[in-house]
């Protein structure tokens, strides 16, 4: 994979596109580098895949009845009190 050259200005001007690129950058400074960026790569399928799963559980949390809420608020206070103990 071949590194990218890129003045500090360039760089700075481009940040959103070179975090999302592939390939690693050598940052420059009057043509010497000052540094190198190297982007992660990530699995952005399972970032979609887990804010979906989180939208879904909040939608259910959402629904939820005033009863509900009050008994699911009942049982974290009492769970509370027992770590606290």
């Amino acid at each position: 994979m071949a590194t990218q050259k890129v003045g500090i200005r360039e760089f700075r001007a481009g940040l959103a596109d070179f975090v999302t690129s592939d390939v690693p950058i050598a940052i420059t400074k009057h043509g010497q580098t000052v540094g190198f960026f190297i982007p992660a790569n990530v699995d952005r399928a399972a970032d979609v895949a887990a804010l979906k799963s989180a939208a879904a559980k909040l939608d259910e949390l959402l629904d939820l009845s005033e009863s509900d809420i009050d008994v699911i608020v009942e049982e974290f206070g009492d769970l509370r009190h027992q770590v606290a103990k």
